[in-house]
């Protein structure tokens, strides 16, 4: 684990919530020069604390705006690499998790519609040996922000 200090925490939240926030205005905030900002910026993508920078969408603007949480369910000599495949081959999917216990993989999907929800359910079920699926509607959503837990 990266020894990182408060202020690393503090750069790390600030750069979570506006991925494009400049070193100046992170340096006022946290106290220290544009430079040093940089510098551990720069540390922690070297480190592979920071692992990139990204865009949040609201996918409903672009009508895409149902949300769903799939279970699937597999026969148990089903390899967790096929499993993967099954769901990555399907470009609705955002995210496959693969989970010990019942179900065997979750999986989060973004559509038009309820009937465009039906094909991709549809055609998840036709792919490799899905032999069982439930799927869960989103009504809302809300994410802890992601930083790790400080340890005293």
């Amino acid at each position: 684990m990266p020894d990182m200090d408060e202020i690393d925490h503090h750069v790390l939240r600030l750069l979570r919530e506006d991925g494009r926030r400049t070193f100046s205005e992170m340096a006022e905030r946290v106290g220290l020069s544009v430079a040093a900002v940089k510098r551990r910026v720069d540390r922690l993508r070297e480190l592979g604390v920071i692992t990139g920078f990204t865009v949040q969408i609201d996918y409903a603007k672009l009508g895409w705006g149902i949300e769903a949480f799939t279970e699937l369910r597999y026969p148990g000599t089903t390899p967790v690499s096929e499993i993967v495949r099954t769901a990555t081959d399907v470009p609705e999917v955002q995210q496959v998790f693969t989970i010990a216990g019942d179900p065997d993989a979750l999986i989060h999907v973004r559509v038009r519609d309820l009937g465009h929800l039906q094909q991709v359910i549809d055609r998840l079920r036709r792919a490799g040996e899905v032999n069982g699926t439930k799927t869960l509607l989103v009504l809302g959503s809300w994410t802890r922000d992601a930083l790790a837990p400080r340890t005293r």
